[in-house]
């Protein structure tokens, strides 16, 4: 394998923390991560990473991988990737594509893993789970946590609802701050997705994920007043029509309580008899 304070001596650049630029250069946090995805017997004939740097993880994932793509907003950085992986490229095992993760078409891939800025890791993280495909993803330690939380502890909130829709999600390693150059001013952690169908249906999957976010921006108060505030919000044409519709007990609770299954169910009857706007 390459190793990672070779590959940014080669580049010649240096993290930045102002462009959220920070190289993960400790091998053995390296060498870990495709394993994430390999134990679960994911398909790995073409790996996503996003984020690729100075290709210290890209390395690894041509290791297990029949085909990779990384996608670099960096110009300088997508070219020195091109450089150090030419071999690679001739070969058909590597594409770079130079661009923003959030605007580029991405590939047919069936599995990502990806060191994931961190001040776009949530819009990143949303454009990949709908795409149904085993996810290993490194961000925050505090946005990892929320991702995984249950219902009635601090951390749950409107992302653990969003995650767990798509996915059963797992956080399965902290990764310190000096393994990075630069190190952040936080430590992170690595989140596992797998993919799965959730055990409750959504008609409107958008409307599903408003409504989850409308009753999270008032999570202090109930579920009776939450739908009422908010209404610009889920775009309810009828709010007071749902808090007449809803069962009392749910009524009473307050969104930090609330398992996904029963905003499923409320999100349901509020387009049943709510008439959202939109639709």
């Amino acid at each position: 394998m390459r190793d990672p304070d070779g590959l940014i001596a080669r580049a010649g650049v240096r993290g930045d923390p102002d462009r959220d630029q920070h190289f993960l250069v400790d091998d053995r946090v390296l060498d870990r991560l495709p394993t994430y995805l390999t134990e679960t017997d994911a398909d790995t004939s073409h790996i996503l990473e996003i984020g690729g740097g100075t290709g210290a993880l890209t390395d690894r994932l041509l290791a297990v991988g029949d085909e990779v793509t990384v996608v670099e907003r960096d110009r300088e950085l997508a070219a020195f990737l091109r450089e150090e992986f030419a071999d690679e490229i001739d070969a058909g095992e590597l594409t770079v594509v130079q661009g923003d993760a959030l605007k580029v078409e991405l590939p047919d891939f069936t599995a990502s893993v990806s060191n994931l800025p961190y001040g776009v890791s949530s819009e990143i993280a949303f454009r990949l789970f709908p795409e149904k495909k085993p996810l290993v993803l490194m961000f925050q330690q505090e946005f990892a946590e929320r991702m995984v939380a249950e219902p009635n502890t601090s951390e749950y909130g409107r992302l653990s609802v969003s995650s767990q829709h798509y996915a059963d999600v797992e956080l399965v390693e902290s990764i310190p701050k000096e393994a990075f150059s630069p190190p952040p001013a936080v430590q992170s952690a690595v989140v596992r997705a797998i993919p799965r169908e959730p055990d409750y249906e959504v008609d409107n999957e958008d409307f599903f994920l408003r409504f989850v976010k409308a009753l999270f921006t008032q999570r202090r108060k109930t579920i009776r007043n939450g739908i009422r505030n908010t209404a610009h919000i889920s775009g309810l044409a009828e709010p007071e029509a749902v808090v007449d519709a809803a069962d009392e007990d749910v009524l009473r609770k307050r969104a930090g309580a609330m398992a996904p299954s029963e905003f499923a169910a409320l999100a349901q009857l509020a387009r049943d008899v709510g008439g959202p706007i939109d639709e």
